[in-house]
């Protein structure tokens, strides 16, 4: 059997300090399995050594087949999309400790793909260990079960169009007759896409934006209805993680955001609201946290943001009361800047954004990170920050430029450096 790299996967991990003894080993891998068959991210953490380093089989579905440097990367990456996509267990049958002092565990994975067919794979896992730490493990198994029990889908209609237009990145949210409820694959594109601003160098600033009759009305109820109650847990926390990536990546950009909302704004979809600098609402939108109604606690990260941008009286009636804001009120919370002609969002929205994409980007990164950071930092903390981010900025041709401007009494015409 052989790794994505074309060498004998068995063979290919490096020298490592083995356990003394098979028992020893055998104890450290069933923690392994017991641990991912709860989900239990704190005990992955314990148990996968720091420098961790996962070799996946070639050709698995999604991306999912190849290397993984450091636990978090496999615990979200490659077990974490696993969890997104379908609901499995890897259930061991034996353990045979290798002359090099390696732990071979062979075993099937069992279980159904979400919304598709039955998995049934084998596998082989070989680790290597570093004390009672799992330093390495090559896992094999049959690409091609994990690719047939997978639901088809149209792929020529992604869930998040994204398109980049003179440094500036447009996001539309594309399930308009969902009106654009976030599910797992909107999720997963949204967290991609989010890394893929994040390692433009070129791109100057962000619109997020959605296709069809809302913004987003949040989570995918009839999603959520599709599955066994007991299997609503782990579909929850599959599609959220990737989900609150993408808010987090959005949120830490060096660039502006712009948000542009129309319709209704719902649920965890007000996490995309939140990570704007800038945020327009059409006439005639409503917005709702609309958690309690399902019986559940929410996410998006309202719990953070709302007490900051509302204060926490508001916050909680928006909670418990199930309040919906019109857009005038949402401008009077403070949700929104303004309110703009419901014919006339789009238009407005790529105005402001394209005129931020001509502004000083090293400035406006710099400016972003001191008002993101404010909302945790004492004032001499912030005050220190802002001398170095000024001095950081004091050091780029768009500020020289801006002096010469100024000077000469000049238009300025800032390039993002």
């Amino acid at each position: 059997m052989r790794d994505e790299t074309g060498g004998d996967a068995v063979d290919s991990a490096p020298e490592r300090d083995r356990p003394v003894d098979k028992d020893r080993a055998v104890a450290i891998a069933s923690r392994l399995y017991h641990a991912l068959s709860r989900g239990a991210s704190a005990e992955l953490d314990e148990l996968l050594h720091p420098d961790f380093t996962g070799c996946t089989t070639d050709g698995l579905p999604l991306e999912l087949g190849g290397r993984y440097e450091g636990p978090e990367a496999m615990r979200r990456e490659f077990w974490g999309r696993i969890a997104a996509h379908y609901v499995a267990t890897a259930e061991p049958d034996d353990f045979a400790l290798l002359d090099d002092g390696r732990l071979l565990v062979t075993g099937r994975y069992t279980g159904h793909a979400r919304n598709g067919g039955t998995l049934d794979a084998g596998f082989a896992h070989v680790l290597s260990f570093v004390g009672d730490r799992i330093a390495d493990l090559v896992q094999l198994t049959d690409s091609e079960r994990w690719r047939s029990a997978l639901p088809e889908r149209d792929d020529c209609a992604p869930a998040v169009d994204y398109t980049v237009s003179d440094g500036l990145g447009i996001v539309r949210l594309n399930r308009p007759d969902a009106r654009n409820a976030i599910d797992q694959r909107l999720a997963d594109e949204l967290a991609e896409i989010s890394r893929r601003c994040a390692a433009d160098s070129e791109l100057r600033a962000v619109l997020l934006m959605g296709n069809g009759p809302a913004f987003t009305v949040g989570g995918d109820i009839a999603e959520f209805a599709r599955v066994q109650p007991e299997e609503l847990p782990g579909l929850l926390r599959a599609m959220v993680t990737p989900y609150h990536d993408a808010i987090r990546t959005f949120c830490s950009l060096e660039v502006p955001v712009v948000t542009a909302v129309h319709g209704s704004v719902g649920g965890g979809g007000l996490g995309l609201l939140y990570c704007a600098d800038i945020a327009l609402a059409a006439e005639g939108t409503k917005f709702a946290t609309g958690f309690c109604g399902l019986g559940l606690s929410g996410d998006g990260g309202s719990s953070w943001f709302l007490p900051r941008l509302v204060g926490p009286r508001r916050a909680a009636e928006l909670y418990f009361e199930e309040r919906v804001l019109d857009a005038r009120e949402s401008v009077e919370w403070g949700l929104v800047n303004r309110t703009v002609e419901a014919d006339g969002l789009e238009r407005e929205a790529m105005s402001t954004a394209r005129r931020l994409a001509r502004g000083p980007t090293r400035a406006y990164g710099q400016i972003r990170q001191l008002l993101w950071n404010s909302w945790s930092s004492s004032l001499p903390h912030q005050l220190a920050a802002e001398i170095e981010a000024l001095a950081r900025t004091g050091g780029t041709e768009d500020a020289a430029g801006a002096a010469r401007s100024f000077v000469h009494k000049s238009t300025t015409s800032f390039q993002g450096r």
